[in-house]
């Protein structure tokens, strides 16, 4: 007997002492339904039975349209569900996007809510529902989403600052565990790039630049999200490693490959295998699903496993990359799903930048990277021959249909792809069990223990950068000035606060890694942070710094949102503590010696102006700069 079987909307079906949704209403067990049989051999049957329609439908990972109309598609409080009912029963699509950020209760009451309109649908196919990270620090539209109730834990940078593979695989379970509580079942994560350039947006993302290192915490995190290494269960949260491959190679500016102005890969023939190594970790895993890269390979890249040079087209488009080294070389077996918005036209705006005095708008979204030219139906069919199963943001498989219909594409591409969607569906226990219990949702996210193991996580990821003379962990009672630092928390910790720095004995000043706003006129080029990651002078954060540190000894508290350029902090600072992401209580913990900081930087550091004193500098990794 199934232990937890769940419907609302279709029959049950008693066969010799045991109970099944009858999804389709036949009054019979058809294989699809018979939860007995392997999840694979379900696929099969029901593939047999859907039609062209239902099969491009499938295709789609769409955003669900929003209540409120300025809000990003899938994002904001809440879904407009008419419109949803709309993509489920009329275009057959069932894999959505989850950006809402909202209360814990409404979120998984609006996944049930989608949930019991799929089970209206005429093969009763489950919807399975996506999430861009939640829960960490940094947050940023289109890529993650600001964490809310759910529990946060540092950035990735942090975690690769830590290097314990078991803190990462405990850390996984943790966010598997609150993702299922309110009815995500597909995590776009981790983060497989490698952190090469600092001026890049999405460092902090990623598990460091040292390849081996994020090989590990890679697998350690697929492990957690998936529970275990040997595929997928009714307890796991598919994880969907990305971005293969080279996306962390951008080229000198650090420019992100959202943008067309950055769609260029900076990988070589000599430096691409550097950028598979972490990727292998989440093969070893059995990760559910590979996210290929936006990017753009450059002129005669070759890489093992194929031949002759690679395609100049984006990684969605790209059989060389997809086909013969994924799915080859590699052996990959699961989901592959584009990233979002590739087979989308590539607006003027989006191209050049909107006009002046006006604004990019989501219409603007679009990333056919290689492939402008093509048409539409063309864009779909030469992505899935290249091996894509499932688009991201697409909403509209008229495209996959009339490109069937035209002779473009195959039958049989269609039947291997959703096979492969719809055997996850089934191993996940969707078909089953695909409602949450909304009010144990609440006392799930955010769990007080989930909240401690996260806040100790935070603690061991500061690395000390510098520590003149001793400074840290303060002694005695100091009397301090505090500039962007929580004063109530201090004082709360028996610390003496002064209203001015002419009066303390120490100052403490909160920093992030600066940036520029360099392309205002694109979508992403005015959301994410690029250029410069140094202090310039009339910064006013930097300005500020320097008018506390002139009159008192000062310790600097920075955010590496991305690697910070500290050539103009570290002379004046007389100590540096470095964090990813962290709650204040986790910051004087270190500051009063109740924890050590123990972390190590993740990534390089640039430095744009003398040399440190070598009295100040420890062990460095790689040419990163420490102070200690």
């Amino acid at each position: 007997m199934h232990s937890n079987l769940q419907a609302r909307h279709v029959p049950l079906l008693d066969l010799e002492g045991l109970r099944f949704k009858d999804h389709n209403r036949n009054g019979q067990l058809d294989p699809y339904e018979d939860w007995r049989r392997p999840a694979s051999e379900r696929a099969s049957d029901l593939v047999a039975r859907m039609s062209l329609a239902e099969k491009a439908g499938a295709m789609m990972h769409a955003n669900p349209p929003s209540s409120a109309s300025s809000t990003l598609p899938g994002a904001g409080v809440a879904w407009a569900f008419p419109a949803v009912a709309d993509m489920v029963l009329g275009r057959h699509i069932t894999a959505f996007l989850n950006r809402l950020n909202t209360g814990v209760r409404e979120i998984a009451t609006q996944h049930n809510q989608l949930q019991a309109i799929a089970e209206t649908g005429r093969l009763g196919i489950p919807a399975l529902l996506s999430s861009d990270p939640r829960n960490q620090f940094a947050a940023s539209q289109g890529v993650s989403v600001a964490a809310g109730a759910f529990t946060q834990w540092p950035d990735p940078a942090g975690l690769a600052a830590i290097g314990d593979e078991d803190l990462v695989r405990r850390c996984a379970a943790s966010v598997r565990q609150e993702y299922r509580a309110v009815g995500i079942r597909m995590a776009l994560s981790p983060m497989a790039d490698l952190a090469i350039h600092p001026r890049w947006h999405r460092g902090s993302g990623c598990f460091g630049n040292e390849p081996q290192l994020a090989a590990r915490l890679v697998r350690a995190y697929v492990e957690g999200m998936q529970a275990g290494d040997r595929g997928l269960f009714p307890e796991s949260v598919v994880s969907v490693v990305k971005h293969w491959v080279g996306y962390g190679a951008t080229q000198v500016d650090g420019f992100d490959a959202h943008n067309h102005y950055g769609r260029h890969m900076g990988a070589t023939s000599a430096d691409i295998e550097s950028h598979i190594v972490p990727f292998t970790g989440a093969f070893a895993a059995a990760v559910g699903a590979v996210m290929p890269a936006y990017s753009l390979p450059p002129a005669g890249l070759t890489v093992q496993g194929t031949q002759g040079e690679i395609e100049r087209v984006g990684v969605g488009f790209n059989k060389q990359l997809l086909t013969d080294i994924l799915r080859h070389r590699f052996g990959f077996a699961g989901v592959v799903m584009s990233d979002w918005h590739i087979t989308d036209g590539a607006s003027r705006a989006c191209i050049e930048g909107a006009p002046p005095g006006s604004q990019p708008g989501p219409e603007d979204i679009a990333m056919p990277w290689g492939v402008e030219d093509l048409p539409k139906s063309e864009r779909f069919t030469k992505a899935v021959l290249a091996g894509v199963d499932q688009f991201g943001g697409a909403q509209d498989p008229g495209w996959i249909i009339d490109a069937v219909q035209r002779g473009l594409l195959p039958m049989e591409a269609l039947n291997q792809a959703v096979h492969r969607i719809m055997t996850q569906r089934f191993a996940l226990g969707l078909f089953e069990d695909p409602y949450v219990d909304e009010e144990a949702a609440e006392s799930l996210v955010g769990h007080e223990t989930v909240q401690a193991m996260a806040l100790e996580a935070q603690r061991r990821s500061l690395v000390l950068l510098k520590n003149h003379g001793a400074t840290l962990p303060l002694r005695g009672r100091p009397k301090l000035y505090l500039h962007q630092i929580d004063a109530d928390l201090a004082r709360r910790y028996g610390l003496e606060v002064a209203e001015r720095p002419e009066d303390a004995d120490l100052a403490i000043v909160g920093l992030s890694t600066p940036h520029e706003v360099l392309h205002p006129q694109h979508f992403f080029g005015r959301r994410y942070r690029e250029g410069d990651t140094g202090f310039a002078e009339d910064d006013p954060a930097y300005r500020s710094f320097r008018q506390i540190a002139g009159c008192v000894p000062t310790v600097v508290s920075i955010y590496l949102e991305r690697p910070a350029d500290l050539a103009r902090i570290a002379p004046w600072a007389t100590a540096i503590v470095a964090h990813f992401g962290l709650r204040p209580e986790a910051l004087f913990d270190v500051l009063t010696g109740r924890h050590a900081p123990t972390g190590r930087l993740p990534f390089d550091l640039p430095w744009s102006g003398p040399r440190p004193d070598p009295t100040e500098t420890v062990t460095q990794r790689g040419q990163g700069l420490r102070y200690g």
